[in-house]
């Protein structure tokens, strides 16, 4: 990636796309689930399963860090294989959703968020290589999808 492009003047506007990126893959979650907290409040559920009122500020919180930690990464001259791993992370965070509580295909949610998972885990070993910050901020997204991929397959098993 060329240097170029990292002029102090863009370092805004990219920020700004990065949170725009992380903003519409919160749409799309908010806006595919209909009645998430009533789906997910009529499923048979772990004893350990957090209440719906509690995604909603940690997504929240997630997702700014998520943006940040995309333009860090973009400003210390990330690599173009970083930047796509980031992306297909986003996407697969967007497919969540629908595939969850848009359409009820819960399995197949599963294998998505495995997959998003795997992608989380390179896009920080990507990340390290070049901004030490930039990793350690998808940290926390981390370990929020894990543990989500671990209640959704209790979801699967229990539903």
């Amino acid at each position: 990636m060329s240097t170029a492009v990292r002029t102090p003047s863009s370092s805004p506007v990219a920020l700004a796309v990065f949170g725009v990126a992380v903003a519409a893959v919160a749409v799309i979650g908010a806006t595919a689930t209909g009645d998430a907290a009533g789906t997910y409040g009529a499923l048979r559920q772990p004893g350990w399963a957090p209440p719906p009122w509690l995604f909603g500020p940690m997504w929240t919180v997630l997702y700014v860090m998520l943006a940040l930690s995309g333009w860090l990464y973009w400003r210390s001259e990330g690599t173009r294989a970083g930047l796509i791993t980031y992306a297909v992370g986003l996407v697969l965070n967007a497919a969540w959703s629908p595939l969850f509580f848009g359409n009820g295909l819960r399995t197949i949610a599963l294998v998505d968020i495995i997959a998003l998972d795997i992608a989380v885990v390179a896009c920080i070993w990507l990340f390290s290589r070049r901004s030490r910050v930039a990793a350690w901020l998808q940290i926390p997204y981390l370990a929020w999808i894990l543990f989500a991929t671990a209640l959704n397959w209790a979801l699967v098993v229990l539903n």
